[in-house]
């Protein structure tokens, strides 16, 4: 990244993980609407940026060179020549970041070059992994990859959580991925992503899926993001602490609400999106947010709330 566009660019999360984990699912969720044509295989595509804006959708060569793509037609542009292909939505969600989606990392029929030249233009990842074989050694070599400064703001998620059908396998699959990925992630986030499209605004379904959770830790990933602007690579030992991976002190079901404006997936419509919680080992006390009605803007209350609960952790 250039640091001539770090103090004005915004936050750029990566959606990354192995084949079939549910990274297309959790871009159609973010953004409220198919980032791809249904009939485009998207792992026959180099890394697709996502921002907001109209335009018309374009690739950058390797040269740094700008040329349009047919959306219809967008499996077609060349891999070895291809950086990365940028779309344009109108989104809640890119109001405050831009979404980079990977390639699945495991595809045995394209080069890991197509992916890895990508890395050094991402600030976070939300890395999918699927819940019935969670956080395989494949994972957690490409992991090994990623920088530091990233891991710290990136969350785990576990993905197709509902096929998990009781509490004691639920419950041992969250305690074998967070030793396994103690210090590498800042939350980690199980949720059915299948569910959460269905869900519609403050219903049972939204907050059962993992999905509230999941947007009330992406807008703290990304406040953190916002905050660190300017932060060396390689802290001194006075700032060490800081630079280590900070969980985040959240929850997978949270058993109060949190009015956050959930949007369902219409293919072909408006795109439109809610905000992020999360799952690990941590939690945070929903009811204690919830004491006082609504006022104001509901989801700066949230972030709030989420900046004193980190604060609270941090000095206690």
């Amino acid at each position: 990244m250039t640091d001539a566009t770090t103090e004005t660019r915004k936050p750029r999360i990566a959606i990354m993980g192995e084949f079939s984990a549910g990274k297309s699912t959790l871009s159609n969720l973010l953004l409220g609407t198919r980032a791809l044509p249904e009939k485009v295989t998207a792992t026959r595509l180099p890394p697709v940026w996502i921002a907001s804006g109209v335009n018309e959708p374009f690739r950058i060569d390797m040269d740094g060179e700008e040329h349009p793509v047919s959306l219809d037609r967008l499996e077609d542009v060349p891999l070895d020549d291809t950086r990365f292909v940028m779309l344009n939505f109108v989104a809640d969600i890119l109001d405050r970041c831009d979404l980079i989606d990977f390639p699945g990392i495991s595809d045995p029929n394209m080069a890991s070059e197509v992916w890895e030249r990508m890395l050094d233009e991402v600030d976070a990842v939300l890395w999918c992994t699927h819940a019935t074989q969670a956080w395989r050694q494949s994972e957690s070599a490409v992991w090994a990859m990623i920088p530091e400064k990233v891991r710290r703001n990136s969350l785990l998620l576990i993905t197709r959580f509902d096929k998990l059908t009781n509490d004691n396998d639920r419950m041992r699959v969250r305690t074998r991925v967070a030793r396994e990925t103690k210090g590498l992630f800042a939350a980690i986030c199980p949720i059915s992503l299948t569910q959460a499209l269905k869900a519609e605004e403050g219903d049972e379904l939204w907050d059962r899926s993992g999905a509230k959770g999941l947007y009330a830790a992406i807008d703290t990933i990304i406040d953190r993001i916002e905050q660190s602007v300017g932060e060396t690579d390689e802290p001194d030992a006075r700032d060490q602490a800081s630079a280590e991976v900070r969980e985040l002190r959240v929850e997978a079901e949270p058993s109060e609400p949190v009015h956050i404006l959930p949007r369902r997936v219409k293919p072909g419509g408006t795109a439109r999106t809610p905000r992020p919680s999360a799952g690990s080992e941590n939690v945070v006390d929903y009811s204690r947010m919830m004491d006082q009605p609504p006022v104001g803007n509901r989801l700066e209350r949230l972030r709030a709330d989420f900046r004193q609960a980190e604060e609270n952790t941090q000095t206690g």
